[in-house]
C-alpha cells in the first residue's frame, strides 16, 4: 500500500509515493536525511524525535503544539507545513539558541533540538504568553544530563525577551521573526500551501482497511512495523468530529478531539474543574496532544484513563457507517478484553454524556508506579449527588481489576442510600471484591491490586468529604 503525499518540509516542498503509516521520523531521518531529530524511545515519551506541524485553518496557518514524529503516520502530513530543528536554523543561532547556550541548558546536545521545538511551538500556538505554560510546554521532553533547572531557566529568559522585543501591533509570524525565533520563510507558507492543497490534495477513504489509525499512540509504539505490512485507514482524513460543544443538554465530544482538546475545553473545565491537574498523568504532552477520545475507546485497555472517567457519567456512543447510525452506553461497549461492539465498516462518531443538573460530586485517582508518562496499575473515578446527607445516586468504576474498563453497578447499588461514614465504604469495598477479577502482571500482584482499588475507593471520599471521613480511619 503506497500513498503519494505531498507536504512542505522546512522551506522545501516534498512529494513522495509511501506506506502512509511510515512514521514521520523515520521519514525524516531516512528518507530526508534530516538527523537533527533524534530516535530515543519510540514511545513518545523522551522528546527527542519532536517536531513541529502546521496546517491550514480558515485560510491561515495554525501550528499545533509539538508532536512526537515515532508516533506521527506520514499519511497524516498531506497537505501540511512540517518544521525539524533544521528549520529553524539560519547563519547563526537564532534567539531561543543563544539562550539556551547562555544558560548552560544544553551539554550532550541529544535532547535539545525537542526543548527548541517544543518552546518554538508554544510560541507560535500561542499569542498571550505565561511563564508557567512556557515551561509546561517542555514536558514530555526528558534531559539525561544537563539537569531541567537551566533549561527552566532558558525557557523562562526566552520568554521574557519575546514579551520584551514584540511590539503588540506586529502580526504574529512577523513578530516572532522580529524576535529571531523562526526564519523569514515562515512568511511564505500560508499561500505555499494554499497552492498545495488546492492542486495536490488527497484523501484517503479506503473503507475496506483492514486496521482503522486515529491518533495511533499505542498503535505505533506495539506495532509500528506490523503497521508497514497492512492496508490501513487514516481517520484524521476522514470528517470525524474533533470538537467538544453542548447540544440539548449534553456534552458532546467529537471521536477525533485529543485528550489535550479535553483537558483544555471550557465545558470540561467548568464542569469538572479538577481533571485539568489529573490528567497530566495522561502521557506526555506530545501524547496527549495525538490521542484521540474516541482511539482511547476503541483501544480497550482495561486501564484506560479516559474511558474510565467517561464511564461514570453514564457516557454513551454513538457509532455510524456511511449508511447507519446507533447509540449503546459506553459500558455495554465492552465484550471482553480487547473486545468492542463494533462491526466492520463502523467508526465512533462522538461520545455524550447529561449535563449535570443538580450539585454533583466527580473525582479521578490514578495509582502508577512512577507520577508521569505510566499506565496506570489501577485507576478509578466517581459521580455522586447527595441529599439529606445520604448518597442520593453514585456511579463508581475501576480500571485495571478485569478483562474490561469496569463499571461497579453493585458496589455503587449498596452505597445509594447510605450515609457517608468509614463503615459504609469498607462495606462497599467488600461488595466491589465480588465485582472485579484482577490478574497479577508487570504492575501488580492481584492481591496489590485489589487493596489498591480499597484505598482509590477511599481517596475519592476522602478528598471529596473531608469532614466526614479521615486519613487515619484507613491508616
Amino acid at each position: 500500500m503506497k500513498t503519494k503525499i505531498n507536504f512542505i518540509c522546512n522551506d522545501s516542498e516534498i512529494e513522495t509515493s509511501i506506506h502512509p503509516g511510515t512514521t514521520l521520523l523515520d521519514f525524516i531521518r531516512k528518507q530526508l536525511h534530516l538527523t537533527g531529530t533524534k530516535e530515543g524511545c519510540r514511545e513518545g515519551d523522551c522528546g527527542a524525535c519532536t517536531v513541529l506541524i502546521g496546517e491550514l485553518i480558515e485560510n491561515s496557518v495554525r501550528y499545533h503544539s509539538a508532536n512526537s514524529s515515532c508516533l506521527f503516520p506520514v499519511g497524516d502530513i498531506n497537505g501540511k507545513h512540517v518544521v525539524t530543528i533544521e528549520g529553524l536554523n539560519s547563519n547563526e543561532l537564532n534567539t531561543i539558541q543563544k539562550i539556551f547556550l547562555e544558560e548552560g541548558a544544553s551539554q550532550c546536545g541529544f535532547c535539545t533540538p525537542g526543548f527548541i521545538i517544543s518552546l518554538t511551538a508554544y510560541l507560535l500556538s500561542n499569542s498571550k504568553y505565561d511563564s508557567a505554560e512556557a515551561v509546561e510546554s517542555l514536558s514530555g521532553n526528558i534531559c539525561r544530563c544537563t539537569g531541567h533547572s537551566s533549561i527552566i531557566n532558558a525557557a523562562r529568559s526566552v520568554l521574557k525577551y519575546v514579551i520584551k522585543n514584540i511590539t503588540q501591533d506586529e502580526a504574529h509570524i512577523k513578530g516572532l521573526i522580529h524576535a529571531g525565533i523562526i526564519p523569514n520563510y515562515f512568511l511564505t507558507i500560508d499561500d505555499r500551501l494554499k497552492k498545495l492543497r488546492k492542486s495536490k490534495s488527497i484523501e484517503n477513504k479506503n473503507s475496506s482497511a483492514v486496521l482503522n489509525i486515529s491518533g495511533g499512540t499505542d498503535l505505533f509504539v506495539r506495532k509500528w512495523d506490523e503497521i508497514l505490512n497492512q492496508d490501513i485507514n487514516l481517520l484524521f482524513s476522514h470528517n470525524l468530529p474533533d470538537h467538544i460543544s453542548e447540544k440539548n443538554g449534553k456534552v458532546v465530544i467529537g471521536a477525533r478531539a485529543s485528550i489535550s482538546d479535553f483537558i483544555n475545553s471550557t465545558l470540561i473545565q467548568k464542569y469538572f474543574p479538577s481533571l485539568k491537574s489529573k490528567l497530566k498523568l495522561f502521557g506526555s504532552l506530545p501524547i496527549r496532544n495525538r490521542a484521540t477520545i474516541g482511539g482511547n475507546i476503541v483501544n480497550a485497555s482495561p486501564i484506560a484513563d479516559m474511558v474510565n472517567i467517561l464511564l461514570v457519567l453514564n457516557s454513551t456512543v454513538e457509532i455510524k457507517t456511511d449508511s447507519s447510525e446507533r447509540i449503546i452506553l459506553l459500558k455495554d461497549f465492552y465484550k471482553g478484553y480487547k473486545q468492542v461492539d463494533l462491526n466492520p465498516g463502523e467508526l465512533i462518531h462522538s461520545i455524550s454524556f447529561n449535563i449535570p443538573q443538580e450539585k454533583y460530586f466527580f473525582n479521578f485517582e490514578k495509582v502508577c508506579k512512577r507520577t508521569y508518562l505510566d499506565i496506570a496499575s489501577v485507576n478509578s473515578s466517581v459521580y455522586l449527588t447527595i441529599q439529606d446527607d445520604v448518597i442520593k445516586k453514585i456511579n463508581l468504576s475501576a480500571g485495571g481489576v478485569a478483562p474490561i474498563p469496569l463499571c461497579l453497578i453493585k458496589t455503587s447499588e449498596f452505597l445509594t442510600g447510605k450515609s457517608i461514614n468509614s463503615k459504609n465504604i469498607f462495606n462497599a469495598y467488600n461488595v466491589a471484591l465480588s465485582e472485579i477479577n484482577p490478574i497479577s502482571d508487570a504492575r501488580g500482584t492481584k492481591e496489590y491490586k485489589a487493596l489498591l482499588l480499597r484505598q482509590l475507593i477511599f481517596a475519592h471520599f476522602i478528598s471529596l468529604f473531608p469532614d466526614k471521613i479521615s486519613v487515619r480511619e484507613i491508616a
